[in-house]
């Protein structure tokens, strides 16, 4: 493609003033990086927060350990605290975790910030043990039945992982068990070099907000998504489990298993680019617009990292249809 077209549409998101702060913008085409840019105070070796990109990546460390039969999808989940006699909670499935459909109370946004079961999970009462603050939410819709995205949720799942990796409730040997698989299993075959995730002081991954890389890095992360689970021919994940995460959940057809689809949400929300850009292009989406788009029509990952508030998102979306619409499918 031309590279006057393309420079213009990454230059816009940095100088219009609508669309926030934007600190980074890579372009991968065929496989190959094609645009890097970064603003003022940033650069290639800048690790960057992935908030809620961070979910994509549990999810693939859940695929992970139900390719190793350490958990398995449609069976009711290991927490004890649901296994007691009499606790719907005890049927819920990973399958159900994973599509953000498990039906525990949640409120992810609230007014003030404070009121709401992400804030205070991450920061407030719950912080020291975020699983054990998820886990103690009660059924408010049958499991299954109700789309809520949920952080909490994926809380939940880290703590599976860590259960499926070691007995022990040491949050020394939790992180470290955790830590070691992700950097054996994932980032190392990836070559994700840079990744640096958080641990809460029960040793539990919080994957559902606090994974830190670099735009290169979370590149490499998209292209191995876009590769269907693959890295240089090499299969990390099956195939199986990557078209799993990106097929519509029976409750919204605009997400898939921790991660967004290029469609409609079931709320009427728009997460993404639906009639603007191929059907099939998915993303990890991030608190303040941080977003790797996936396009596998068009054999083409962008990323965009920085600070943008939530009208100023919409106007993100438009410019990096703009970039997503300069290449052709395939």
């Amino acid at each position: 493609m031309a590279r006057e077209p393309l420079a213009r549409a990454i230059d816009t998101l940095f100088s219009d003033e609508r669309a926030g702060e934007t600190r980074a913008v890579l372009v991968f085409s065929g496989g190959q990086l094609v645009a890097e840019r970064y603003s003022a105070g940033y650069g290639p070796d800048t690790r960057f927060v992935g908030w809620s990109m961070s979910k994509s990546i549990t999810g693939v460390l859940i695929g992970l350990l139900v390719a190793d039969g350490r958990l398995r999808l449609d069976e009711s989940v290991p927490i004890p605290a649901w296994q007691r006699s009499g606790d719907s909670r005890g049927e819920i499935t990973l399958r159900q975790l994973l599509q953000m459909r498990s039906g525990l109370r949640h409120k992810e946004n609230g007014s003030p910030s404070w009121t709401s079961d992400e804030v205070r999970m991450l920061f407030l009462d719950g912080r020291d043990n975020m699983a054990a603050y998820a886990e103690a939410q009660p059924l408010e819709a049958e499991p299954g039945a109700k789309w809520e995205y949920s952080t909490a949720t994926t809380t939940i799942l880290d703590d599976l992982a860590a259960r499926a990796l070691t007995e022990s409730g040491d949050p020394v040997v939790r992180r470290k068990v955790v830590a070691d698989y992700l950097q054996t299993r994932l980032f190392g075959p990836l070559g994700m070099t840079s990744m640096v995730p958080e641990f809460d002081a029960a040793g539990t991954l919080i994957g559902g907000s606090l994974i830190h890389g670099t735009a290169r890095d979370w590149g490499r992360f998209g292209e191995f998504l876009r590769n269907a689970g693959s890295v240089k021919g090499a299969q990390v994940v099956p195939r199986t489990w990557i078209a799993f995460m990106t097929a519509p959940n029976p409750r919204n057809p605009g997400y898939g298993a921790q991660i967004w689809l290029n469609r409609p949400q079931a709320n009427g929300e728009i997460a993404l680019l639906p009639g603007r850009a191929p059907a099939s292009l998915f993303a990890c989406i991030g608190h303040l617009g941080q977003y790797v788009m996936v396009s596998p029509e068009q054999k083409l990952t962008v990323v965009r990292l920085g600070k943008s508030d939530a009208p100023q998102r919409q106007v993100v979306l438009d410019h990096l249809a703009e970039v997503v619409g300069l290449f052709p499918r395939h």
